[in-house]
């Protein structure tokens, strides 16, 4: 069913719009998506007459002057059955770019605008075909760097996020039905026992919100990548180590200490994950100016990290590990890597390592112990991500602000539910809770709660 809509939105989506569907750059194909109202029109002009929806039509492509442009493919889709929702057509060709802006050219000279940034997808909402968490998915789709965020992506285009939350605002509405009920009738009280089964429900609600919630940080970590910070002791291997996982030679690799004064930053696919890894400069004391600057740049991006590598030398035990960097390093979000095995005799001894945190034997030079190292980090960012029932779940900023409102909203009804105030002033923070999670998949309508008003009470009693 189509969305309410007003003002220019609604006006705007009278138009028939056209855009190149593909990247810009030479190709085997490109596509130029059309929508709108003129779609079956144009379609008859280009192939003829019009042809059946879904299948495509093998043609010339002549310009409104009568010059041929190229041999395309067409396809039309009758709506509701296409993305937008509305009439659509594709055409297919030949993918140099000079062909497909002649292409885009004409559909413009034959009545269609320019579609705006994302407007196909906003038709689509707006049209009923998805809701905005779906939308936003499909950037997320199309933005995904990693296994993990296109699985992500996939499970909400399908509509897992609104299914989960459409379940909250269905469990909501059948509240508010309830204490609606009351309200109507100033005379009686919400008895005990109805009260009790309001505030469990309000419980229930309340924790799902707060396990969705929980999943914004993991969303963050898909969607921009696992910042990944290696760090240590000067001259312990932490560029060799950037160099083998980027896979060359990215940052240059000196024995003499210190030499790294800046940081570098790599965006690399390791095993399911996007990780952002940071190389820093080694940290010790040092009256250096230069290195000084670095050491405290490594410092704060330490601190910043969603997962810290903390890297020592296998030939050299004796070397502490810097108090600054323990202090920055959580157990549950570091790996300890000891370097350079291959140059250490197999009876030494091992340096030091802060307790609590994995340890895993490496060398740079030679790739010995990276499988193992691949499986820990991954391992290590799995278990970033928090459960929100058994699919994954990864909201982002937008959802994760319309939860937390619902979220307050749910915990102010409850303590007035459990302090034995108005039930008005309880409805008004459910209400309040329901528009909150409303946003998260698009407008709430109202009507919803009075048709579970009237089938779940008599009100004529």
């Amino acid at each position: 069913m189509a969305r309410n809509v007003t003002g220019s939105a609604m006006l705007r989506t009278t138009d028939t719009i056209a855009a190149l569907a593909t990247p810009a750059g030479t190709a085997a194909i490109a596509v130029v998506r059309v929508s709108g109202p003129d779609t079956q029109r144009l379609a008859g002009e280009l192939v003829g007459r019009l042809p059946p929806p879904r299948v495509a039509r093998h043609c010339d492509y002549r310009d409104g002057a009568g010059t041929l442009v190229d041999d395309v493919l067409i396809t039309v889709f009758v709506g509701p059955h296409s993305y937008t929702g509305e009439d659509a057509l594709e055409v297919s060709c030949h993918g140099n770019p000079f062909i497909a802006q002649k292409i885009l050219e004409d559909l413009l000279a034959r009545g269609c605008r320019p579609a705006e940034p994302g407007e196909f997808t906003q038709r689509a909402f707006l049209n009923g075909r998805m809701d905005l968490s779906q939308a936003e998915a499909v950037m997320d789709l199309i933005r995904a760097r990693s296994d993990r965020a296109l699985a992500a992506a996939q499970q909400q285009l399908r509509g897992e996020l609104g299914r989960r939350i459409n379940e909250l605002i269905e469990a909501l509405l059948g509240v508010l039905a309830r204490i609606e009920a009351y309200i109507d009738f100033p005379e009686e009280d919400l008895p005990p026992e109805d009260r009790a089964v309001v505030i469990l429900e309000v419980e229930r609600v309340a924790q799902e919100a707060k396990r969705l919630l929980a999943t914004s940080h993991f969303g963050e970590l898909l969607r921009d990548g696992i910042k990944t910070v290696i760090l240590g002791p000067p001259n312990v291997g932490k560029s060799s180590l950037l160099n083998r996982l980027v896979g060359r030679q990215r940052a240059l690799v000196s024995a003499e200490p210190g030499t790294t004064r800046d940081f570098i930053e790599e965006r690399i696919i390791l095993g399911p994950h996007c990780l952002r890894l940071i190389d820093t400069a080694g940290v010790r004391a040092t009256t250096a100016a230069l290195e000084k600057l670095g050491i405290e740049q490594t410092l704060l991006r330490a601190a910043e990290a969603d997962l810290c590598l903390l890297v020592l030398d296998a030939t050299q035990p004796e070397l502490p590990v810097p108090a600054e960097v323990v202090a920055r390093m959580r157990a549950d979000a570091a790996i300890v890597v000891i370097n350079k095995v291959d140059l250490a005799p197999e009876s030494g001894a091992l340096p030091d390592c802060p307790p609590g945190i994995p340890v895993l034997q490496v060398s740079a030079l030679t790739g010995a112990g990276f499988d193992a190292l691949v499986e820990a980090i991954s391992a290590r960012v799995d278990s970033f991500q928090r459960e929100a029932g058994g699919e994954t779940i990864a909201v982002n900023a937008r959802h994760a602000c319309a939860l937390t409102e619902a979220k307050e909203g749910l915990e102010r009804a409850k303590a007035k539910l459990s302090a034995n105030e108005a039930v008005e002033l309880t409805a008004s923070d459910l209400r309040f809770a329901l528009a909150a999670f409303g946003e998260i998949t698009g407008k709430v309508d109202n009507e919803r709660m009075l048709d579970q008003l009237f089938a779940s009470f008599c009100i004529g009693k």
